[in-house]
């Protein structure tokens, strides 16, 4: 009788020690008990196969570290042997002994059944945790969800909740189905401008409406393609009709069912208490929504009734930031972002009355610059913050700027949008101008946006009136002292009879004259300053460029030395004084018949070498005219190359002509050619060494160029120098003559 089937693992009446996780070390696997084998039981042995040592074994139940490596990389072998090595596991996971602890015991009763592992999204209550360690429950480890296919976590993201258009809530479903169809059929459009939805697209579309037409299509571009929703609010503000359909980027517009071809309609800016169209801010900081406006017209009374009933909406953040731009001037209807509007600072004065650049006092002990750590944390914090003003001119700013200062009152940045799609728009310009009338500090400045920081020495409105204010009426007051110091010097000096001279010691004069003087003297020493600074760099600069422009003739030098070299190896041809003439009726032959030819001999950058000679042998070995293409534009290296042909091809030149970007040099064999034996001449540079030359040409030409500009640059740093060295001496001398007097 065969024995009964073994233990995986030996049983034990203790419970089981700790065993490490297995992704820590390779597997563990518990050595088991075995019986002695029985003879009559016993398998023959089986006939030896090879004559090398035997492999060691391999144990089904052991398995390697995840952390082993893998034959094969990325590809699919390499999966399926990290799978296996996964499901391996299931080996070395030792199992809970049965409570009975009986080794006869049937393989069911020696291991409790596995729990499959599942990926919890929320963790399990206390209680349930407590039972099961009550039960002797075992859960599953994470790897076990590798070994059961049918076990799948699927974690699914949390879908927004869909704001239901205007059309969906005014239309019925029925209706709304049938002109989405009828606007699946149209395939024309008007197109939209960069500017926004203007008025000759709202023209365009109420032309389509008086035609009788139920929808038109409108196709939104850059910028405002990048908020269709705010797309379509626009769209039903300023047309008076409902989206239906969007496709893309194109919105399908309802004209409804009441439609007055000849009605006028008017337009009208947002109101934020209404809540018909929200479109929601993804700004994190700025998450305010903003309604549009029904058109319909109704009783002032019964809006009024409305508005008092209806709830504030907004969180109290929101409310400010419209209540504060609400202040500064009209919104900008068009803006292609999400709410809040900004203001349209192109209906803002041109030109405002007394206006005056604000007055900046520095605290004590600060500096006014900026640091680095600072611009950088400035440009994070006005990254989220909501746009303030939209620009879309260059000058006549004061009205902005106007507004800018109010801003700056309670916010420490304005951020200006520039308008897209205006015509000579320059955020330089504008940026230029900006910095000028408001003294603030321009942080960032590019195509889209100009970020305006008021600066560490700004002072809001009442407190410049305070601060200028009270240091006219310290300087009042000091003059009055000083005037009546004066009267009662006279007075003493007639009664007791003083010394006519006048002492300035400790009085407000003193004050001033020492004033003025140092501010003079403060001046002259940073214009010194300025001076010898300037003469320092424009030395360094002038050593600079005679360094590299003694390097670039060094090179040239080199170049003319390597010139030198390949034309040793070239030894051109003379010319024969034996020439064969031709009438002017043969040239003009040859050249009409070497204009119709097709077939040229193109002319490269490597010039006459070998190759070309070749090659003009091989055509006159068929035909009598051959017509050579050169790219080169200046006459006389046309000529000179027409000439050498000339020469080292023993033919007859019969025309040079132009063509609209190439030259035609047409060559005549002669009556009395004969083939050369050898075709190609060995007194001309090979194809390499005509390849080398033309690139060190080049090269010294280009080096030759940068030589000369070297030269002038460093003539106009020498004529700076001089004027900087005598503005020097003319400022030293004057201040000698001042202390000598």
């Amino acid at each position: 009788m065969a024995p009964p089937p073994l233990h995986l693992f030996s049983p034990s009446p203790r419970p089981p020690s700790a065993t490490p996780p297995p992704w820590l070390h390779g597997p563990h696997v518990p050595s088991t008990s075995v019986s002695p084998p029985d003879p009559a039981t016993e398998a023959p042995p089986a006939p030896k196969q090879h004559r090398g040592p035997r492999p060691a074994p391999r144990n089904p139940g052991s398995a390697k570290p995840l952390t082993a490596g893998v034959p094969g990389g990325r590809t699919r072998r390499a999966v399926l042997g990290i799978i296996r090595k996964v499901r391996s596991l299931e080996l070395s996971d030792p199992r809970t002994p049965s409570p009975n602890g009986g080794g006869g015991s049937s393989s069911s009763s020696t291991a409790t059944a596995r729990v499959p592992f599942h990926l919890p999204i929320h963790p399990p209550p206390p209680e349930r945790e407590e039972e099961e360690e009550k039960k002797g429950i075992r859960r599953a480890v994470p790897w076990a969800a590798a070994r059961d296919e049918e076990t799948k976590v699927v974690l699914r993201r949390e879908k927004k909740t869909r704001v239901p258009t205007r059309a969906e809530t005014e239309l019925e479903a029925g209706e709304l189905e049938r002109l989405r169809r009828a606007a699946r059929g149209k395939e024309r459009w008007a197109r939209a401008k960069k500017a926004g939805i203007t008025d000759e697209v709202v023209e365009e579309v109420r032309g389509q409406w008086a035609k009788g037409q139920e929808l038109a299509g409108v196709r939104i571009v850059e910028p405002l393609r990048r908020c269709m929703d705010r797309a379509r609010e626009i769209l039903e503000i300023k047309t008076g009709g409902l989206v239906v359909w969007t496709r893309g980027d194109i919105h399908f517009v309802y004209r409804g069912s009441s439609y007055l071809e000849n009605a006028k309609r008017h337009r009208d800016f947002v109101n934020y208490n209404e809540e018909l169209s929200p479109v929601t801010s993804n700004n994190p900081t700025s998450q305010g929504k903003y309604w549009s406006k029904d058109e319909t017209l109704t009783n002032d009374n019964d809006e009024a009734d409305d508005k008092d009933d209806k709830p504030i909406k907004g969180t109290l953040y929101e409310r400010e930031v419209n209540r504060l731009l609400d202040s500064l001037g009209p919104r900008f209807i068009d803006w292609w972002w999400n709410t809040p509007l900004p203001v349209d600072a192109d209906l803002l004065p041109e030109v405002v009355p007394d206006f005056k650049t604000p007055f900046r006092q520095c605290p004590p002990g600060v500096r006014p610059t900026l640091a680095d750590e600072e611009l950088t944390y400035l440009r994070k914090l006005a990254r989220p913050l909501p746009t303030h003003f939209v620009l879309g001119r260059n000058t006549k700013l004061q009205g902005l700027a106007a507004a800018i200062l109010k801003l700056w009152e309670k916010s420490l940045i304005a951020k200006v949008a520039v308008k897209v799609g205006i015509q000579n728009t320059n955020h330089e310009q504008m940026a230029r101008n900006l910095k000028r009338l408001t003294r603030g500090t321009v942080i960032l400045r590019n195509k889209d946006y100009i970020i305006i920081y008021r600066g560490k020495d700004f002072l809001p409105g009442g407190v410049a009136e305070s601060v200028i204010e009270r240091e006219s009426q310290v300087h009042d007051q000091q003059a009055k002292e000083e005037e009546a110091r004066l009267k009662m010097a006279d007075s003493l000096q007639m009664i007791v009879g003083l010394s006519s001279e006048r002492s300035y010691v400790g009085t407000f004069r003193e004050y001033q004259d020492f004033h003025d003087s140092h501010a003079r003297r403060t001046t002259e020493n940073n214009f010194r300053i300025q001076l010898e600074a300037k003469k320092h760099r424009l030395e360094k600069e002038l050593k600079d460029q005679e360094w590299r422009l003694s390097m670039l003739t060094k090179k040239i030098e080199r170049s003319n030395q390597v010139l030198a070299k390949l034309h040793s190896s070239w030894s051109p041809s003379k010319k024969d004084g034996d020439r064969e003439l031709l009438t002017e009726e043969e040239r003009r032959i040859f050249r009409k018949i070497g204009l119709k030819m097709d077939e040229h001999v193109l002319l490269g950058r490597r010039g006459v070498f070998e190759g070309v000679i070749e090659e003009i042998h091989q055509h006159w070995k068929h035909k009598e005219v051959v017509k050579v293409i050169t790219k080169q534009n200046q006459a006389s290296q046309i000529t000179y190359t027409s000439m050498m042909l000339e020469v080292e091809t023993g033919g007859t030149l019969i025309a040079i002509e132009r063509f609209t970007t190439s030259h035609a040099i047409i060559l005549y064999r002669g009556k009395n050619y004969r083939r050369p034996t050898k075709s190609a001449p060995s007194n001309l540079l090979t194809k390499r060494e005509a390849l080398q030359r033309s690139i060190e040409v080049q090269r010294r030409g280009s080096m030759k160029y940068f030589a000369r500009e070297r030269k002038k640059s460093i003539d106009e740093l020498k004529r700076e120098l001089r004027n900087v060295t005598w503005e020097i001496r003319k400022l030293n001398h004057d201040t000698e003559q001042s202390w000598t007097a």
